[in-house]
């Protein structure tokens, strides 16, 4: 059965261009009346569009046409059809921010990826950690902190020193960036299902951005993340270069 494509693309030239000869081989339909989804660009165009196709059950296969892949697959324009048919599905769930600045206004954002606090200003960020209600960490300074998923435990986390987690792990990884105090805190793994809340100490003498794929808030007091099961996000691999095999293969380059 032949599907019904709908190609997206990056305003970038060369993703353009793909897309016309794409468009001119396979035909193109609305992402609404498309049985899949090609995203022609790099990761950040992935993640745009993941987030724009979140009201859809539609499954969508990415195709490198930018400067980073990690979500995306190799670019051939002749097999394409074929490539669809033995594609391999991944599943992933973003994380849920609820954020209150210091005006009293909350802000709530999706993040395939990662939120993250980063310290706004000269001095280093003060925040207190807690994990399902319960205080973990009373004080940590640092430049910032960051929630991940596995999807995005390359991204992001991984320049933070933060772990590397396959997809299938159902946890989180909390990663501290540029701790000070406590020195030698990398971190910790949390369960998928738990509920993280970090508190901004001194937010008027040293404030703090929270950010969520790079959506940003300034002047936070405090974030709640969680985990946002009721979305899911469906990505298409092709066989043996899913998202598991690249998180694994990752760790040994």
């Amino acid at each position: 059965m032949t599907k019904r494509i709908a190609f997206l693309a990056s305003d970038a030239k060369v993703a353009q261009t793909a897309r016309d000869s794409l468009v001119k081989r396979y035909g193109n339909v609305a992402p609404r009346d498309a049985d899949v989804v090609v995203a022609l660009g790099g990761d950040g165009f992935m993640l745009h569009t993941l987030h724009n196709m979140q009201h859809l059950d539609t499954p969508v296969y990415g195709m490198n046409r930018g400067t980073i892949g990690f979500l995306m697959n190799e670019f051939h324009e002749t097999d394409l059809m074929e490539r669809l048919a033995t594609a391999v599905e991944e599943v992933i769930n973003p994380l849920a921010m609820l954020a209150l600045d210091q005006s009293g206004k909350l802000h709530e954002a999706l993040a395939i990826n990662e939120v993250s606090l980063l310290r706004a200003g000269p001095q280093a960020a003060r925040l207190k950690i807690s994990v399902d209600g319960r205080v973990r960490m009373a004080e940590l300074v640092c430049d910032g902190a960051l929630l991940s998923t596995p999807a995005g435990s390359t991204a992001y986390n991984y320049s933070a020193h933060g772990p590397i987690l396959p997809i299938g792990a159902d946890v989180l990884a909390l990663t501290a960036i540029a701790a000070f105090r406590p020195r030698r805190w990398r971190g910790a793994l949390l369960p998928k299902n738990a509920k993280v809340r970090i508190d901004v100490l001194d937010a008027d003498k040293r404030p703090v951005m929270a950010d969520a794929d790079s959506v940003s808030f300034p002047d936070i007091d405090w974030v709640e993340i969680r985990s946002e099961p009721s979305i899911q996000h469906r990505l298409l691999f092709d066989p043996g270069h899913g998202l598991e095999e690249r998180l694994i293969s990752e760790q040994f380059n």
